[in-house]
């Protein structure tokens, strides 16, 4: 299968608003662990989101490059080729690019699409985010609109964000006042009055409600849901059925399974895992390591051994394990089994 396009995107999109179900998105940051996620979706027979951050894209350009586009440009065209193979669509997104990386990065990923669509090739990227959380709110959505306008005649769907998602990611905290991690009834009032200016245009929303990106012990975390539905009702009241949001939950690593199904009664149908997917990546490796240290290491003179040094051999364990993360967050957002490929 083909890398959905723009209608085939739409369509997933409705399939889970009308649905009550959520597509995972996964980071990836190399061809391993994009392969982990298509054998994971494609066993559970569910389409999914790929996504690459700006950090992600940059460590697949290289070390000696750090070239966050050509990595971003890179992992995207191996997608494009592998997931041909693969019966499920899968869409593929760059995530959480903040103001000071618009023109460095979002920017010239749009500029890609549009030579590519000029040459008569599919999209690269199905859509992207900016990260606007960190300005003022109308300051946040001017930005938001100028480029959902450019991304609307390219037919690439962009995601914004309201609100702040805590915790750290790719290097940048997001920490801030509490009261930031829980988007207001009236923020999503003026998210859908300034973007809906663009006649037509999708977008979708991460509302926050006290995500926090990465992994914390029980407790430390409080989520509130019903703050989706507040937002999804005011908006619904003062705007109608059609303006009820595509929302999207940040920071899904570790959530409940409570907490992530009361937010599909809400209006998610996207949400973030890649702090347990990098888990699930590393932790056979370790195994791996500790298992067969003395085949790995070269000791007291030995010549180790070939086979369990060789990365092949542990890299195979990390997408499997990688790979079985995926779909257990299929069975969380209850996606599976319901693909739109024919």
């Amino acid at each position: 299968m083909p890398v959905a396009d723009f209608k085939t995107y739409r369509r997933m999109l409705d399939h889970a608003r009308d649905n009550h179900f959520a597509y995972p998105a996964f980071n990836i940051t190399s061809m391993a662990t994009a392969n982990a996620v298509l054998q994971g979706l494609a066993e559970k027979k569910s389409d999914g989101i790929i996504q690459i951050s700006t950090g992600g894209a940059e460590f697949a350009s290289g070390l000696a490059l750090k070239d966050k586009v050509i990595g971003a440009i890179s992992l995207a065209e191996h997608v494009h080729r592998v997931a041909e193979k693969y019966n499920i669509y899968v869409a593929l997104h760059t995530d959480h690019c903040q103001a000071d990386k618009v023109e460095s990065f979002l920017l010239p990923l749009i500029a890609e699409t549009e030579r590519r669509r000029a040459n008569g090739q599919p999209n690269l990227y199905n859509s992207h985010m900016f990260d606007g959380s960190a300005l003022p709110l109308a300051e946040n959505l001017k930005i938001a609109k100028d480029l959902l306008e450019r991304c609307y005649k390219n037919e690439i769907i962009l995601e914004v964000e309201a609100g702040v998602v805590g915790g750290e990611e790719d290097g940048v905290s997001h920490d801030g006042p509490k009261e930031k991690l829980y988007t207001t009834p009236e923020d999503m009032l003026e998210v859908h009055r300034v973007l809906s200016q663009v006649e037509g245009a999708p977008f979708m929303l991460a509302a926050t409600f006290g995500n926090v990106h990465g992994v914390y012990k029980p407790g430390n975390v409080q989520l509130k849901p019903i703050i989706l539905k507040e937002g999804q009702d005011a908006v619904i009241e003062k705007f109608g059925e059609a303006a009820r949001f595509y929302l999207v939950f940040h920071g899904g690593s570790g959530s409940s399974k409570a907490d992530i199904h009361e937010t599909l009664g809400y209006g998610v149908i996207k949400m973030n895992v890649d702090t347990d997917t990098q888990y699930a990546f590393t932790r056979p490796i370790v195994e791996h390591m500790f298992k067969n240290y003395d085949g790995v290491l070269k000791i007291d003179g030995e010549v180790g051994n070939k086979k369990v040094y060789d990365p092949r051999s542990y890299l195979k364990k990390a997408e499997i394990g990688m790979a079985e993360r995926v779909m257990e967050a299929v069975d969380d957002l209850l996606s599976g089994g319901k693909t739109l490929y024919a």
